[in-house]
């Protein structure tokens, strides 16, 4: 299951997940600005609008090879008008759309993906739009500096591993007791010191202290 974040825009929480690489923001959430007793009214008068539909329509062309023309074509052609009435459920239900996606459950309601969820928050609101869309950069800037912190960190790994097996391989003299071969090193500081000098620096500190 996606992990849910919310970030908070003009005193209102938004939530927000991450899946298949892809970014969905709630609509329900933005649409609490306007109307935080009835946020689904909101969604549905906005996709009343042909000018959503056609907004929809070209992401999912773009993103959804099994998206049904057909059934858009419909849609389309109905929309704008005062019988028209669609919500996002009949739209994914029809359409085959993912651009909008309905949850169930504590973090339920309607999200959609970022492109289509910051083009409602601008129908909502422009002042709402601008905010949410620094508060979204601000994540990811977040997590890509997690990722890269955690890239860098397993790199280290790697190199250590590479470099501590190529010490063990070329520089670890044969005349080593299996006591010292089968050392657990502490550090790469420690394997470098018995492989050149026969013993850890903790080994060597205590023989010269004894001697004193």
């Amino acid at each position: 299951m996606a992990k849910i974040k919310k970030v908070s825009v003009l005193d209102k929480q938004v939530s927000l997940y991450h899946i298949e690489r892809e970014d969905y923001i709630s609509l329900t959430d933005i649409a609490k600005f306007k109307n935080p007793d009835a946020p689904a009214d909101i969604i549905k008068n906005w996709m009343r609008s042909k000018n959503t539909i056609e907004l929809l329509g070209l992401w999912e062309r773009l993103h959804n090879e099994n998206f049904k023309l057909v059934e858009f074509d419909q849609f389309k052609n109905e929309a704008g008008f005062n019988h028209f009435v669609l919500s996002p459920k009949k739209w994914i239900e029809s359409t085959h759309a993912i651009g909008l996606q309905s949850k169930s459950g504590r973090y339920g309601g309607t999200f959609a993906h970022a492109d289509i969820a910051l083009e409602f928050a601008s129908w909502v609101s422009v002042e709402f739009k601008f905010y949410l869309l620094k508060e979204f950069q601000r994540l990811k800037k977040n997590d890509a500096d997690e990722k890269d912190w955690s890239l860098k960190r397993n790199l280290a790994k790697i190199n250590y591993r590479i470099h501590t097996d190529a010490v063990k391989q070329n520089l670890i003299p044969d005349s080593l007791s299996p006591r010292q071969i089968g050392f657990v090193y502490a550090n790469e500081a420690d394997l470098l010191n018995v492989a050149l000098f026969g013993c850890t620096a903790a080994e060597w500190r205590e023989e010269n202290s004894a001697e004193k």
